[in-house]
């Protein structure tokens, strides 16, 4: 009998889209989005200039009929609403660009609901801390031998106090 416990096997790492996947298909599904891309795709299927002002919403499925064909969808488009007339006459283009996305006539219509864009906003990063706190904090700071060091360290002490 060994004294030593059995080696671990290897790790396998998953990506957390992965791992996630079904919780994302099912809230992308309750918005009637039968392929996630459309959404995490947008910018690329409609190109920058309509993404940059018009994001997807859901999409509306009409009811089926038993016998006849399904009928496409409505695209639903959150729109900025200064930019919301002039992505109404792009509707044409941006039908013809979801629909190759999809290869198929998937989507019929487009409706449009002005609001603001849900996309997620870059943090504006503050600028350097004021010399004048610099220098006050490098004061408090005593006798350290390396220069590079106590610069930093009174900039950090600055930066924490002005937050």
């Amino acid at each position: 009998m060994s004294k030593f416990p059995p080696k671990p096997g290897p790790i396998s790492a998953k990506p957390l889209g992965i791992l996630l996947n079904d919780v994302f298909a099912e809230a992308y599904a309750k918005q009637g989005f039968a392929a996630r891309e459309l959404v995490t795709r947008w910018a690329q299927i409609a190109g920058p200039e309509i993404a940059a002002h018009a994001e997807p919403l859901k999409m509306q499925w009409p009811r089926p009929v038993e016998g006849q064909p399904q009928e496409p969808a409505t695209l639903v488009l959150r729109v900025e609403g200064p930019m919301a007339l002039e992505i109404q006459h792009s509707a044409d283009i941006i039908l013809e660009r979801v629909n190759r996305f999809f290869g198929w006539s998937a989507v019929g219509k487009l409706a449009f609901r002005q609001a603001p864009l849900s996309r997620a906003r870059r943090p504006v990063r503050p600028g350097p801390p004021d010399p004048k706190s610099v220098a006050k904090v490098a004061e408090s700071l005593g006798d350290i031998e390396d220069e590079q060091l106590k610069t930093a360290l009174a900039r950090l002490g600055a930066a924490i106090k002005r937050n």
